[in-house]
């Protein structure tokens, strides 16, 4: 009989390998399903929103549902290892960033010490102090008129007469 793989374990599949970072991930997961009751993301239930784009965020896609793909998981780079979690059923948010860890430790020690310690003991909670952008939207595809790439109608441009795709976008500036 197949043994069902934990969380950490599917973690560690998505991502590559065992790492500090992931465990990070892993532990703000736990400690959103803990403190608010979150379930698997199937939609746009849970948002999250990332401070940095480090190995943690890998754990966060696994295990709450939440990904770049269907909009849900939102990046504000401040580079921070904090996590804003919010559940949309309920208006609930809670935002956590991982306290400074003390003393010296190598890295499979900092792994075991993230994994094995009180999610109370690792982060520091407040509410978000940011809004939530509006669902996300879709948008027409429009072919660049330089190269023949499509990309959607909110991120095309106008040079010459013509729409072109950000890339082909040739800006203009005398200063200022």
């Amino acid at each position: 009989m197949c043994k069902e793989k934990t969380l950490w374990e599917k973690s560690v599949e998505f991502h590559g390998h065992e790492c500090p970072g992931l465990a990070i991930g892993y532990k703000a997961c736990e400690a959103a399903i803990t403190k608010m009751g979150l379930r698997f993301s199937v939609d746009e239930e849970v948002i999250c929103v990332t401070e940095n784009d480090a190995c943690g965020v890998d754990a966060v896609q696994v295990i709450t549902g939440c990904t770049f793909g269907k909009g849900n998981l939102l990046y504000k780079g401040t580079g921070k290892m904090a996590f804003s979690f919010y559940n949309k059923s309920n208006g609930e948010s809670l935002r956590m960033i991982l306290k400074p860890l003390n003393g010296e430790m190598d890295r499979q020690q900092r792994q075991d010490y993230l994994l094995n310690s009180p999610v109370d003991e690792l982060f520091n909670f407040s509410k978000p102090t940011f809004v939530l952008p509006e669902k996300a939207k879709l948008f027409t595809t429009i072919v660049c008129e330089l190269c023949g790439e499509g990309a959607p109608e909110h991120k095309m441009r106008i040079n010459d007469g013509k729409k072109v795709c950000l890339d082909c976008f040739k800006d203009y500036s005398r200063g200022w």
